[in-house]
């Protein structure tokens, strides 16, 4: 224990360890000869050191053996000073550089094993992008990312963005082979890219419809032999002839692309068939048509091909045919799992977990969308062959229901039936299509609803509403979420005027199906009729972001609008409905009276005008344009609407009247007399006839002035005595019934309201029968206010012009509306529009 020291607080555990002989440095072992000789020697080992220890080498080292006494080792005496020289002789060399451990920092370096005090790496040599090679490799990603940007686009439908991208790839493709064939690569031409940039090109050229650049494109892929499975290309041809409805040169390259296709790829080969097939059916080719499509039936049978199959069938008349593609039809798998897999079962939380997860994803509404296609197809094939394969439709609706029956699609039999009922209808055959279907009175709830539902329809256009209620009910009990089924009652109980119960059941439908349109437009006419018009421009315009082109939703709109006092958007959406039925008369004459109103008359003119242009019957439009021009003193242009209107309503005195005025006014006062003359021949009673006869007479020197002035006096007198005959039975009668007309006031009141019309949507027709009557009503009051015979007629004083011309219309201010009958008669949307979706198409 003699050599250890205990270590002092005081001292350094470490100290020492950082000093040491520079001769042991690593570091520095590149400039030490002897290390260096000493590695390039065999053995490794330094040669002997001969010069500082005289005598050989053997004599000089101590002998350690057993006989002789031991030397005690250099561990057992104490740890040696680092770098200290033992008997004069140099220490080995071993690994000397300090740990770098130390208790104080001020004593030696840092703490860095990892040697980061060195700061960052060096950056990595920059490539040289003026090499031949490296500028290809940026050439070529370039191509690449407008092919990807072009592809992009098209997906966007920037069709013209995708042709610009696939033209500049192509530049940049072209530019990239010249540069590899200048720099002597050209046996390294990447045709992969090559490919990739000509049939992008192609295909954006046919985007763009510009074929005949397109089929150059294709032609130089197909023509090149490097380019491996480049006849595919040939059905891309063969489409783009095709859509040219050139038949002949589809059809060859189709076989083309047929011939170049091994079998190995059945799937391409049938797609490739199929279109055979119909381009032989668009030939009339029906015999090539069915030995193609018979192929693919027996080979991997479709749905689409088996339709398309009956349909040649059907083409050619051949009946027993029609039958074996049917059975082929119904037959065809389509390879969906049953729904029951969707049922959610009570044991399994986990399981019941993953059920809804799947239930509404991609996969299952393709499954619904694929399940849906095929039952149109066989409800399509079944509704045409069934007049043709038997004697009878009916006869051949029953043999397609039977083969349903015993298919798959057990569920169509019954929609079928339903068809037959329809079928019915169209013929005009309503008991059939009634007793059709009551038979289902007494099956599943399901079709018993749909059933009673038309039922219910049809006694409704029938206007029997009471067996319309009973069946409706019937409907509703049998699936109380069948929104026609609800539709057909609220407008069972809209006739009865009970608008509150109708909008309640509009309202119960649209909760069980938002997206039904009739509904929501009945719930407006409801809310119309209540006169909740806010109410009912908010159903409207909702219905109008679902039916964005519906002119009768637009025409409500504008109604509605009229009602609250708004003509400017009243004419907006007048507007609108202009754009989808630019021809409607009813539109156009009601844009003429909202202008008018606004005092536009120049505005007004043009609709009125363009609305008698495509209905010259209308009567107000005919009145109101004789007004504007006798206003505008243009008489002559007058005359020809007064005179269309005296053959609309030959009984009425008062057009003729406005004709002779226009002849008066306009100077021809010959035309004018036999105008008189005329109309005193057919209505002699007419007392301003006679008073402008005497007037003319008088004027003209004629000797028939007499005689006509003795007709005036006859006619006059005439009109007194019944006129008092009138006044003195009132006064006769008047004491009598005095004491009962209190009493009776309110059934006068029934009574005319039991008179007036109750349609079942509301047009505003109540107003118009108003506005008829105050019209007459002041045209015989101005025909009355006519000036007597010896007033001058051609004086130009303004009074003189109105006494003598009958406005037809009367002061703007007093003037009522037209009246004319609407593009949306409310009464003909309540037979046609009212739960127009029952009856399927």
């Amino acid at each position: 224990m003699e050599h250890v020291h205990l270590a002092v607080e005081e001292d350094d555990l470490y100290s020492g360890y950082n000093d040491y002989n520079p001769t042991f440095d690593s570091e520095e072992l590149e400039n030490d000869a002897g290390f260096q000789q000493a590695v390039r020697t065999s053995h490794g080992r330094r040669p002997p050191m001969t010069a500082k220890f005289p005598g050989t080498a053997i004599g000089s080292r101590p002998l350690a053996s057993s006989f002789g006494s031991r030397i005690p080792m250099a561990s057992s005496m104490g740890r040696p000073m680092t770098g200290a020289m033992l008997d004069g002789a140099a220490r080995p060399m071993t690994a000397v550089r300090a740990a770098g451990y130390t208790s104080s920092l001020a004593r030696g370096s840092t703490f860095d094993p990892l040697g980061q005090s060195r700061g960052p790496a060096p950056p990595l040599e920059a490539k040289n992008e003026d090499t031949p090679e490296e500028k290809i490799k940026i050439l070529e990603k370039k191509v690449n990312d407008l092919i990807e940007e072009s592809c992009m686009a098209q997906s966007m439908g920037a069709l013209q963005l995708a042709l610009e991208k696939a033209k500049e790839a192509g530049r940049k493709e072209r530019a990239l082979v010249r540069q590899r064939e200048q720099s002597g690569n050209a046996d390294h031409i990447n045709l992969d890219l090559t490919y990739s940039v000509l049939l992008n090109l192609a295909n954006q050229y046919a985007n763009n419809e510009m074929y005949p650049e397109a089929l150059n494109s294709y032609q130089v892929i197909v023509k090149n032999k490097m380019f491996s499975n480049a006849g595919r290309l040939k059905v891309n041809m063969a489409n783009i002839y095709f859509k040219q409805k050139n038949y002949p040169k589809a059809i060859k390259f189709y076989r083309m692309a047929l011939d170049q296709i091994s079998n190995v790829h059945k799937e391409m080969r049938i797609k490739i068939m199929q279109n055979i097939g119909v381009v032989f059916v668009r030939m009339g080719q029906y015999s090539d048509a069915i030995t193609s499509f018979e192929h693919i039936m027996s080979e991997s049978p479709n749905i689409k091909t088996g339709f398309n199959l009956i349909l040649c069938y059907y083409a050619i008349g051949d009946r027993e045919r029609m039958k074996k593609a049917f059975q082929k039809l119904i037959s065809v798998p389509l390879g969906i799992d049953d729904e029951d897999k969707y049922i959610p079962s009570n044991d399994d939380a986990s399981s019941n977990m993953v059920i809804e997860a799947i239930k509404n994803d991609k996969l299952h509404q393709m499954e619904r969308e694929l399940k849906t296609l095929a039952e149109k197809y066989i409800m399509t094939a079944a509704k045409l062959i069934a007049p043709a394969i038997e004697t009878s439709f009916a006869t051949g609706f029953d043999w397609c229901v039977d083969m349903v029956k015993t298919s798959q699609y057990v569920e169509l039999a019954n929609d079928l039936e339903i068809n037959k009922a329809i079928t019915y209808l169209r013929q005009k055959d309503f008991n059939q299509a009634v007793e059709t279907l009551k038979t289902f009175e007494k099956k599943d709830s399901r079709v018993k609803s749909a059933a009673a539902t038309n039922l219910s329809f049809l006694y409704f256009l029938e206007k029997d509403y009471d067996q319309a209620d009973r069946y409706a009910d019937l409907a509703m009990n049998a699936d109380r979420y069948n929104p026609a089924a609800l539709i057909n009652k609220g407008n069972t109980v809209f006739v009865k005027q009970d608008y509150e119960k109708a909008a309640e059941f509009y309202k119960e439908a649209l909760r069980n199906d938002s997206s039904c349109t009739e509904a929501l437009y009945n719930l407006g006419l409801a809310y119309k009729r209540l006169n909740r018009l806010e109410e009912a421009l908010d159903c409207f315009l909702k219905l109008h972001a679902i039916l964005r082109n519906s002119a009768q939703v637009m025409y409500q709109l504008a109604n509605l609008c009229e009602l609250l006092e708004d003509p400017q958007q009243a004419i907006e959406w007048l507007m609108q409905v202009i754009s989808v039925t630019p021809t409607d008369p009813h539109a156009l004459a009601k844009l003429g009276e909202l202008h008018d109103g606004e005092g536009d008359k120049s505005q007004a003119f043009q609709y009125y005008y363009e609305s008698f242009r495509y209905f010259p019957s209308n009567i107000d439009v005919i009145e109101w344009l004789g007004a504007y021009y006798i206003e505008t003193q243009f008489c002559e242009k007058a005359i020809q609407y007064f005179e269309r209107a005296t053959l609309i309503q030959p009984t009425q005195v008062k057009w003729r009247l406005m004709v002779a005025s226009c002849y008066r006014r306009s100077g021809n006062y010959q035309k004018a007399l036999e105008t008189y003359k005329d109309i005193h021949c057919k209505f002699p009673e007419n007392v301003e006839c006679l008073r402008f006869l005497v007037r003319l007479c008088t004027d003209m020197g004629l000797k028939e002035v007499q005689e006509y002035a003795t007709k005036l006096k006859k006619v006059e007198k005439m009109k007194e005595i019944r006129e008092q005959r009138v006044k003195s039975g009132r006064e006769g009668s008047g004491r009598g019934r005095r004491e009962g007309r209190e009493g009776s006031a309110g059934s006068a009141v029934s009574q005319s309201e039991a008179k007036q019309p109750s349609p079942l949507l509301d047009s505003g027709r109540d107003s118009s029968h108003s506005s008829s009557s105050t019209k007459g009503e002041r045209l015989s009051a101005r025909m009355r206010s006519l000036p007597a015979s010896n007033e001058p007629y051609e004086a130009s004083s303004p009074k003189e012009l109105d006494v003598s011309y009958v406005d037809p219309l009367g002061p703007q201010m007093e003037r009522p509306k037209t009246g004319a009958k609407k593009r949306v008669d409310d009464d003909d949307f309540a037979d046609e529009e009212l739960g127009d979706d029952l009856l399927p198409e």
